[in-house]
């Protein structure tokens, strides 16, 4: 695994963690198909959620969610609903969050921003 793999692999752990510790239930990871890949899928409150983690080693290229571009966002919605179709659950509600994490000498800053629009 190479070092982007590894830190992606730490960063979505991390967000599953801070989720899980904030209420949500996580629901699957690593999900894929032919349009792309979601990070995380998670519940709370009646609402699911898909959650794209960005984690990054330092802000030199701006901050981690701002790699999340209005495009990404819609074609994360768009897997969203594709999730959705094959969940076997109902779902009502459905929303994108974007997780950034900043990893510096082992310590993590870790910034979530829900229900970002599409």
């Amino acid at each position: 695994m190479g070092h982007n793999q590894e830190l992606g692999a730490r960063g979505e752990e991390l967000a599953a963690r801070y989720l899980e510790a904030n209420g949500y239930r996580i629901l699957e990871r690593n999900w894929r198909c032919r349009g792309g890949e979601l990070d995380i899928i998670a519940t709370r409150g009646g609402v699911h959620i898909a959650v794209e983690v960005k984690t990054r080693t330092s802000d030199d290229y701006g901050h981690a969610a701002e790699a999340v571009t209005d495009a990404k966002r819609r074609r994360l919605f768009g897997l969203a609903w594709q999730w959705s179709r094959t969940a076997g659950e109902a779902v009502r509600r459905l929303q994108v969050d974007v997780i950034a994490i900043e990893c510096a000498d082992d310590e993590f800053r870790l910034d979530h921003f829900e229900a970002v629009s599409a």
